[in-house]
């Protein structure tokens, strides 16, 4: 099949060009807007109490005053406001009432904090549009509003709140994707011309993968209206990482093959046809086995999780198709001068670095694998440290934003769990109007709960079937004492209900519990479901039932230890309170896919060397002399692009980039290099039961060779830059 279709992209170049810059073209004129969503309760499925909550409270009360911006006054100088200060307050709110800013429902003064330093506006707004771009775009309206009504007085002003939130996660998450951008675009094209010296070659694969991006990304859009998923903008840039790490690597694994086809005499166009043919299934089954990892994404409970999966699969669906078809079409129509200035190419140069390195494989395979494992080992061992926050807009942008400010402030002037109250919502079961003497009693037992500041009735549906019981925590909404204390409020909102009445719990600390509970439930299902989709892909590629469970054995102590690294970097050694909730799922999800990937490469390339005869130790060290080139360039390269992703400037992509970057290198420089082939090395013949694959064949079936041989011909130099 992959000579096929080597065959028709060399034979046809340019009409493989056409139809891709037609699809390009067609795709992106005519895909929707990828739609986007920072409200963190859009992430859960409606069967959970806080999504319960919710829909009660908008039945009940829908006229509810529920305050998606917040302006916060405070003097320049510091001081406590004065009777002129509060007037102006008190102007600024009626002028911003009068503006009638789109989204906007109801502007109203809010309550001035205890010291008398701090008092604020409170704005409504659509609750059906919240996290949606029109209320940041409102936002942005009435911060410019808010500080155009207070020149000329003493006061200075913020706007904080969920839409002022999502106005600076929106600006964040831009400079974060135009940062991400420049750094991948940079490492990969000077790591490319230190591999190849040939600017063609450095430049081409960044011009071929931002085709594919643009086609990625409206076929996402169109994934994404078509199946309703929810949107984030952080995706965004986890898509920028992924299209142009996996791309650059499907380019080293081809063009790798086509040098080492040209070397062994091949006419160019046939180098290509041979390139494809030899290296097509070893593409295909990387692939496979990170989409599959990705796919693994729709049994989760989260939307934002949900979207992440079947977008990333898109995305590497696309780079696998360009990979076959597209940079063979471009590269067969250049031919050699892809090359250029550099002559390397023509000759295969002595690697003196990795063969000594397999040398030493060779000799003490049991040594190599204690140690390496046991870095693996000592660094999981940070893992029992792990806490989760889940805080996605905080964690999504610098604390620096004004929202950020504003929320901070907040804490320290009036409760902290005020900016977010919890509220408890009770109602009659057979739709009759409540017993109003009962309230006193119920708030009291609500107030009682340990982690409550206070808790009152604040109103009742017209029908009077429903009652919202306000309860304001001690703590911030997202922190752990608060979402500890939203499980003890559920407890007894539950158990201290009237007869005859039920009780829900909604607000921001309820949601966060609820996605704790979600990240709990994904954890279960997710990671053994993807472990097992590869399991079987690695099974059936090497056809056998021992290599697949050491492999993914190796793979999971690699996950332990990135997570570990993860926590030690981050919660002991910068004080971070926690790690993003979702951090782990998609940490496993890359390091196990991309990790496989590599081991794969390592494996069948011992296998290769197995079959011509060599014992299974001396197999080993030849599989890490030819192969780990080629591992290294890709994992250093994919490594790179990952750690760009630090440069964003906000805690979820700066400990998603270190952690995923992280990741691969392990997968790269300790599981693949050593880890894997060592342990291989001495369990022996038996690796391969029952299909004794590594056993002397005279013709070795195409799967084993497409798919091992990442011999990638980067026999390298002894520079040990893989030439």
């Amino acid at each position: 099949m992959f000579r096929s279709i080597g065959n028709t992209v060399v034979r046809h170049p340019v009409w493989t060009i056409v139809a891709w810059l037609i699809a390009a073209v067609a795709i992106v004129a005519t895909a929707p807007s990828l739609p986007s969503n920072s409200d963190e309760s859009s992430f859960l499925p409606k069967s959970y109490e806080s999504i319960k909550a919710a829909e009660l409270q908008e039945r009940a009360f829908p006229s509810a005053f529920t305050p998606s911006a917040i302006a916060l006054y405070q003097r320049t100088d510091g001081g406590k406001l004065t009777a002129d200060d509060r007037k102006d307050v008190g102007r600024i709110t009626s002028e911003l009432g009068k503006k009638h800013i789109d989204q906007v429902q109801k502007v109203v003064p809010g309550q001035p904090s205890k010291d008398g330093k701090y008092t604020m506006t409170l704005v409504q707004m659509d609750s059906k549009k919240a996290g949606q771009p029109e209320q940041a775009d409102a936002a942005k309206e009435l911060r410019d509003a808010v500080k155009a009504l207070t020149k000329g007085t003493d006061l200075e002003a913020r706007l904080g709140g969920s839409a002022a939130q999502a106005l600076d996660q929106q600006d964040s998450s831009k400079r974060g994707e135009a940062l991400i951008g420049i750094g991948t675009f940079v490492i990969i094209l000077v790591t490319l011309l230190i591999i190849f010296r040939a600017p063609i070659l450095a430049v081409l694969p960044l011009i071929l993968i931002g085709v594919v991006s643009a086609i990625a990304n409206g076929l996402i859009a169109y994934a994404t209206k078509l199946f309703d998923l929810q949107a984030n903008s952080s995706v965004s840039s986890i898509l920028i990482v992924v299209l142009f790490g996996v791309g650059t690597d499907y380019f080293l694994f081809l063009m790798f093959r086509y040098r080492e086809r040209l070397r062994a005499g091949d006419e160019p166009k046939q180098a290509m046809v041979n390139a494809v043919a030899r290296v097509g299934e070893a593409i295909a089954s990387a692939a496979g086995a990170v989409i599959i990892a990705f796919l693994a994404l729709v049994l989760s409970t989260l939307g934002f999780l949900k979207q992440m999966g079947p977008a990333l699969a898109i995305a590497v669906a696309v780079t696998l198709v360009a990979g076959l078809t597209l940079i063979p079409a471009v590269v067969s129509l250049i031919g050699p001068k892809v090359f250029w200035p550099s002559k390397s190419w023509q000759r295969e140069p002595e690697n003196a670095r990795f063969a000594a390195l397999g040398r030493g494989v060779r000799r003490r395979p049991g040594l190599t694998a204690a140690l390496s494992g046991l870095v693996l080992v000592v660094l999981s061992l940070g893992t029992l440290g792990f806490n989760a926050t889940f805080d996605l807009a905080s964690g999504s942008m610098p604390k620096t934003k004004e929202s950020m400010v504003v929320q901070d402030e907040m804490q320290k002037a009036y409760s902290a769990g005020a900016a977010a109250p919890t509220d408890v919502y009770l109602s009659r079961e057979d739709g009759k109007p409540l017993d109003k003497a009962s309230f006193d009693a119920y708030a009291k037992k609500l107030g009682a709960v340990d982690g409550v500041n206070s808790a009152r009735m604040t109103q009742v549906s017209e029908d009077g079937a429903t009652a919202d019981f306000t309860v304001t925590l001690k703590y911030d909404a997202a922190a752990d004492k608060a979402i500890d204390a939203v499980g003890d409020v559920r407890d007894v909102a539950h158990s201290a209900a009237p007869e005859g009445t039920s009780a829900l719990v909604g607000g921001m600390s309820s949601i966060y519990k609820d996605i704790d509970t979600a990240v709990n439930h994904d954890y279960r299902t997710v990671f053994p479901v993807a472990a097992l989709l590869i399991m079987v892909i690695l099974g059936l590629l090497l056809r056998s039932v021992v290599a697949p469970w050491y492999l993914m054995a190796s793979v999971g102590l690699g996950f332990g230890a990135t997570l570990g690294a993860t926590v030690l970097i981050f919660q002991n050694g910068q004080g971070h309170s926690g790690l993003m909730f979702m951090l782990p799922v998609i940490m496993y999800l890359f390091v196990v896919a991309i990790g496989t990937d590599y081991n794969i490469l390592m494996i069948a390339r011992l296998r290769e060397e197995a079959r011509e005869g060599r014992d299974p130790r001396e197999a080993a060290g030849m599989a890490l002399r030819y192969a780990g080139p080629t591992v290294a360039a890709a994992g250093f390269i994919l490594a790179a692009t990952f750690a760009t992703m630090m440069l964003a400037g906000n805690a979820l992509l700066t400990e998603m980039g270190f952690a995923v970057s992280f990741g691969i290198a392990i997968a790269a420089f300790v599981m693949s290099m050593f880890f894997t082939p060592s342990l291989t090395a001495l369990i022996g013949h038996a690796a391969w039961w029952p299909g004794h694959g590594d056993r002397s064949e005279a013709e070795p079936d195409t799967a084993t060779v497409a798919a091992g041989e990442e011999r990638t011909a980067v026999t390298p130099d002894p520079s040990g830059h893989g030439h």
